[in-house]
């Protein structure tokens, strides 16, 4: 159902209110290896009969395994117009709808949020770091996560009803949780999808996409590192692999690809000294 009477790229008009709308974000993202999780997350928003509805996921795991990554990758395979929310310990209700704000002219302006300009134009929304808000937040996108499909703001008087090829999904961090979910969000945040620390050739995969300007021993290195970290049930990531390397090429100069010792030296900087331990000597296999 949809309640507009006028539309535009910049703005709609739903019940005589004029809302103003986010623009859809831009990232040069691409997602590579544990193509099953892509799968899972497109079955998750999958329509298999005119009575179905897509159902909201919700992305798990540690910080920097690339939940972000893989929920854009994901929307953007679909060719849909992608929107992030950053969920913080302060997100109001109107954060996530409608805010006010008091235009050039004095008078009351209202802006769509990322999610309400997303169910307006048919895109995908992208709620991270959701475990972050607090349970009021959730409260004002529960009748949005399941079959009703609307959302109500009280600071505009409206209702907005999502669009049928509107999408929903959040990330959370499993160990970043500000807030427990109450109850009756965990049964609308469904399936569950887990992403762990990916195998030695995947996270090689994704350092090649991130770093194509870096030697492959030197990524060879990192991801040895890396494997060694997880081994040890510690939480670095891919992400920090990224920034390891990047660091220690900037070290080397223009033109000269880091040895073993800026590798560590870089290690140190970005992870702090307890993190060379896992940094393997020069020659040795991680086999």
């Amino acid at each position: 159902m949809e309640t507009t009477s006028q539309r535009s790229q910049h703005a709609v008009v739903v019940d005589g209110v004029t809302l103003h709308l986010s623009h859809p974000d831009e990232l040069p993202i691409r997602w590579v290896g544990q193509a099953d999780l892509m799968t899972q997350l497109l079955a998750a928003w999958t329509i298999v009969d005119p009575r179905d509805l897509p159902l909201n996921p919700r992305l798990l795991g540690k910080p920097g395994v690339g939940k972000t990554t893989l929920a854009y990758a994901a929307a953007r395979t679909l060719g849909r117009e992608v929107y992030l929310f950053q969920a913080t310990m302060d997100t109001r209700p109107e954060d996530l709808i409608i805010s006010p704000v008091v235009a050039a002219n004095q008078e009351i302006k209202y802006v769509a949020s990322a999610i309400v300009t997303a169910m307006l134009r048919g895109g995908i929304v992208i709620l991270d770091e959701g475990n972050r808000m607090s349970e009021k937040a959730w409260a004002s996108l529960a009748p949005l996560l399941d079959a009703r499909r609307y959302v109500e703001s009280i600071v505009a008087g409206i209702k907005v009803h999502a669009q049928k090829d509107f999408r929903f999904v959040a990330t959370m961090n499993e160990d970043a949780s500000t807030f427990e979910l109450p109850e009756y969000i965990h049964s609308r945040l469904q399936p569950q999808i887990h992403l762990d620390f990916p195998e030695k050739e995947e996270e090689l995969l994704i350092l090649r996409e991130n770093l194509p300007f870096v030697d492959e021993t030197v990524l060879d290195y990192v991801a040895s590192f890396l494997q060694r970290a997880h081994r040890a049930d510690e939480p670095y990531t891919v992400r920090d692999g990224i920034n390891i390397a990047r660091f220690a090429a900037k070290l080397a100069g223009e033109g000269r690809q880091p040895g073993p010792a800026i590798i560590r030296r870089s290690v140190r900087q970005i992870l702090g000294e307890e993190a060379e331990v896992y940094a393997p000597n020069p020659g040795i296999s991680d086999e």
